[in-house]
């Protein structure tokens, strides 16, 4: 099923906003930031300074929002209030698009503070198809799931991870939203190759890339923290997925010990040229296949 036209984030690179460096966004000179990604939840029921310094940061610079709590694998489907005030914080700040994680956070009324991977399944498949295109209708803009870390498989799986992704993108409208550090991490963790990985999934259907840092403990086990730089791995399976994917945005995550502003301002400068080298590649490798059709 092709997907809902998006109206573009500018292809560049983004930062996830937080609070530690909001008044820094909001009253310093303009930052080289191609736009910032926000968390409605984060915002939602709130009134006063917080809803008010995010229309002034609109005001200067283009907004996505990207959600944590939707629970989009989990049985029950959210609640009409959650999302009355999902779609109503999603249109104050006229994000193009909205997007979530391949994962559930609740079950039984019960909220576990947690992205837990969905078992594989045709079940887990209908369900979150269905919930997809209905979450897009109800926005009235496109929506996109993001894949995730997981430590280990819930029961005897029916698709591989990317099998898993290509069907929902087939049967639904929904883009993708493509993690190559939570890529990393998995292929690490259960021992498959990154990039075979990322090659057999959709990338036609990509509106954003993440990257974030990670942890290794000392079991060996690396963890999917947001409290690091990213590191030089992901940073070439960033550069590598974009050879291939072309100009879309990517955002960097920074949430926890976040550092000052300025030292996220130079990170997003690696990126920048990171960016610049893999459209240079996927330019050439564009042209030279024009050439040989020619």
């Amino acid at each position: 099923m092709k997907p809902a036209q998006l109206t573009p984030i500018p292809n560049g690179i983004g930062l996830g906003l937080r609070w530690d460096f909001l008044e820094e966004v909001l009253d310093g000179p303009e930052l080289d930031v191609a736009f910032f990604e926000v968390s409605p939840e984060n915002y939602m029921r709130r009134g006063g300074y917080y809803p008010a310094a995010l229309e002034r940061v609109r005001a200067r610079y283009p907004l996505v929002t990207h959600g944590l709590t939707l629970s989009l694998g989990a049985r029950n489907e959210p609640t009409q209030s959650y999302l009355s005030e999902l779609s109503d914080e999603v249109d104050r700040l006229q994000s193009p698009f909205h997007s979530d994680h391949l994962a559930f956070t609740s079950a039984g009324g019960t909220a576990f503070h947690e992205l837990l991977p969905l078992p594989f399944t045709r079940e887990s498949l209908a369900r979150v198809a269905e919930r997809a295109d209905a979450l897009a209708d109800r926005l009235g803009r496109p929506f996109a799931v993001e894949n995730v870390t997981y430590y280990a498989e819930l029961g005897v799986p029916e698709f591989s991870e990317s099998d898993f992704i290509q069907a929902l993108c087939e049967r639904s409208r929904a883009g993708l939203l493509l993690d190559v550090n939570n890529v990393y991490v998995n292929a690490q963790n259960h021992g498959f190759d990154a990039q075979e990985r990322i090659a057999a999934l959709p990338l036609d259907r990509v509106v954003e890339i993440h990257v974030a840092g990670h942890a290794r403990a000392r079991s060996g086990l690396v963890i999917d923290n947001h409290g690091a730089p990213v590191a030089d791995p992901v940073l070439s399976l960033l550069e590598w997925t974009l050879a291939k994917t072309g100009p879309v945005p990517v955002l960097l995550e920074r949430d926890n010990d976040v550092p000052a502003l300025g030292v996220l301002l130079a990170e997003l400068a690696t990126l920048r040229a990171i960016y610049a080298r893999a459209m240079r590649i996927h330019d050439d490798r564009q042209a030279g296949s024009h050439a040989r059709s020619a």
